[in-house]
């Protein structure tokens, strides 16, 4: 399997039994540059031209252009990114069990995935995919930089949810999800406080989705609204982590907890 470009890795060990993983993963795809010769009002194409022709072609005043080739279009870059974060999240996965000296291969054919022989549980996530610009004069040769956040959680004992968001959730969107409990409290807050609060419930509500395999309507309607003081209180720092305990799961008859990793944008449900 070709390697991604992983950097920014942070390891995290949750409990004896969870770990987690995140990393940024990038690949630039370069885009070749041909130069053209132009006139402002005249473009040259191949046809039978006369001596006498090419001595008037000779007095013009000529320019260089560099044009590129063709760029990617955009289902292209939208196919690279999905391929890229599949791949990158498997990547990590491997840094991960490097790390923990677990030599275990994952298998993807129902879910929750589990590793085959230790029969651990996996979960994946990965923020939405970015891409930057960039031309090099020296070489002529424009670059598309693909970039995206993933992560990576193993638990012993339960499945574990996971969610890396890079940015906060639009007020439409929590106010189209969100129950009526939790948009009460969340309308009481500071601007700041409530796009915070508002991000961690969507990733607590994220994770509990792959938890339980709550469909993406079941999982985000959800009542969250009695895990929100908690949030507040334990997250008042922009880069604040926190461990919120005793989170009952009435589907699966247990007590979760909730982690969230505020400087990698990360929330785990183990």
């Amino acid at each position: 399997m070709p390697t991604s470009n992983l950097t920014q890795i942070q390891y995290t060990q949750l409990d004896t039994t969870t770990w987690c993983v995140t990393a940024q993963v990038s690949e630039s795809i370069s885009h070749l540059v041909t130069g053209s010769l132009w006139k402002k009002s005249l473009w040259l194409s191949s046809c039978n031209t006369s001596y006498k022709d090419i001595i008037k072609l000779n007095s013009l005043n000529w320019y260089y252009q560099v044009a590129t080739a063709p760029k990617h279009s955009v289902p292209a870059l939208a196919r690279k990114q999905r391929q890229q974060q599949r791949q990158g999240v498997r990547q990590l996965l491997q840094e991960l069990l490097k790390k923990l000296e677990i030599d275990d291969t994952l298998d993807e054919s129902s879910f929750p995935y589990r590793l085959v022989n230790s029969q651990h549980y996996v979960c994946f996530s990965h923020t939405g995919a970015g891409s930057s610009k960039q031309t090099t004069e020296s070489n002529q040769t424009n670059f598309t930089y693909l970039h995206s956040k993933i992560a990576v959680v193993i638990s012993r004992q339960r499945p574990a949810g996971i969610d890396i968001e890079a940015n906060n959730i639009a007020w439409h969107v929590v106010k189209r999800f969100y129950s009526e409990s939790e948009l009460t409290i969340l309308q009481e807050l500071s601007t700041d406080q409530r796009e915070r609060t508002a991000k961690l419930l969507w990733q607590i509500k994220e994770s509990f989705i792959k938890v339980n395999q709550y469909t993406l309507a079941q999982g985000l309607g959800m009542d969250y609204s009695h895990l929100i003081p908690g949030l507040i209180e334990n997250n008042k720092e922009i880069n604040a982590s926190s461990l919120l305990s005793n989170i009952e799961d009435t589907k699966r008859q247990s007590v979760y907890r909730i982690a969230t990793l505020q400087s990698q944008q990360t929330v785990i449900v183990f």
